[in-house]
């Protein structure tokens, strides 16, 4: 019989880096331009290009939608080369389509694989997240909380008041009553216009961020993304599924989703190691965007691997004679 060929994350990272520069790259192209779609399919091209390049077996399980709604990074494509370890592949080959095309912070290229089997087949409907930075009591806040409760033992655990505690909240109308009820507190707020995989991950860094927790209603496919991040950066994360039809309870069936109510973990919704890369295409809090200077593009990457908690910010200068 022969031996499956093992997730060695080390020899993949630098691969997978490449992959989300690549996208990045290419979306560069439409900063600001007004073309949101025509950004992530740069975008798309660039990744999927570089993902079959991969010596792996690859199906995507969070990506662009179904079948037959995206032509190429659907759910359930297979890419790379076919040879290598049998891997899981979560990506947003622009998360922040707005806000590239508009060039407006903290738009990113965002891609994760783990081992086969591993990661949440999370459908596309929406996702109640909740996610704290580390250092914190396991358990500290959880979403059967309210968010009032939720600030208030945030800010007893860091020896603080609600008003030193600043939460990342998605801009939507399906938000007022969540964001009235945490500024009932004395807490602040930062308000995103799009791009919750940055909103989650700004909590690991607080320091550099000033984001302490994350909450809302988002894309479930960005909560597995995030929670990806997490589990590299440290920090805690839940999610639970909610539906607003029945079609959307057939699309969490076909995913294999048999309880609706269950509430994720982190560790439930990425459960093996993981590498996780993002590239910055405008500028944001985590990352530096595209800059452009004569005959070059320099892009920042941040790759992280779970198992040994490495955390690398790489620079890359491109010529954009290569391109």
């Amino acid at each position: 019989m022969t031996k499956k060929p093992e997730f060695h994350d080390r020899m993949l990272s630098l691969g997978l880096a490449r992959v989300s520069e690549a996208a990045a790259l290419a979306s560069a192209k439409l900063i600001g331009r007004g073309d949101e779609k025509a950004a992530d399919q740069a975008a798309v091209n660039a990744m999927r290009d570089q993902l079959n390049k991969l010596d792996i077996k690859g199906v995507v399980v969070i990506g662009e939608g179904e079948r037959d709604e995206a032509p190429m990074l659907y759910i359930g494509e297979e890419v790379g080369t076919g040879t290598g370890p049998e891997v899981d592949i979560a990506l947003d080959p622009l998360e922040g389509t707005t806000l590239t095309a508009k060039d407006m912070p903290n738009a990113l290229t965002v891609i994760a694989m783990a081992p086969r089997g591993s990661m949440l087949h999370a459908p596309d409907v929406y996702m109640e997240k909740l996610a704290i930075g580390p250092g914190y009591p396991e358990g500290i806040v959880s979403l059967s909380q309210s968010p009032s409760e939720r600030v208030r033992l945030l800010a007893a655990s860091k020896q603080a008041t609600p008003a030193d505690i600043t939460v990342c909240i998605l801009e939507r109308p399906r938000h007022e009553e969540l964001i009235a009820e945490v500024r009932s507190t004395g807490a602040a707020i930062r308000l995103i216009t799009d791009g919750d995989v940055a909103g989650v991950m700004h909590c690991a860094e607080p320091e550099k961020t000033g984001i302490d927790m994350y909450m809302g209603l988002g894309g479930a496919p960005e909560g597995v993304l995030a929670a990806a991040a997490l589990k590299c950066m440290g920090g805690q994360m839940w999610g639970k599924l909610t539906f607003r039809n029945d079609d959307e309870r057939g699309r969490a069936a076909k995913a294999g989703i048999e309880d609706l109510d269950k509430i994720y973990s982190r560790d439930e919704m990425v459960q093996a190691d993981v590498i996780f890369a993002a590239t910055g295409v405008t500028d944001g809090s985590i990352l530096s965007g595209i800059k452009r200077e004569v005959g070059y593009l320099t892009a920042e990457t941040l790759l992280m691997r779970s198992k040994t908690g490495s955390v690398r910010r790489m620079q890359y200068r491109n010529p954009t004679s290569a391109m």
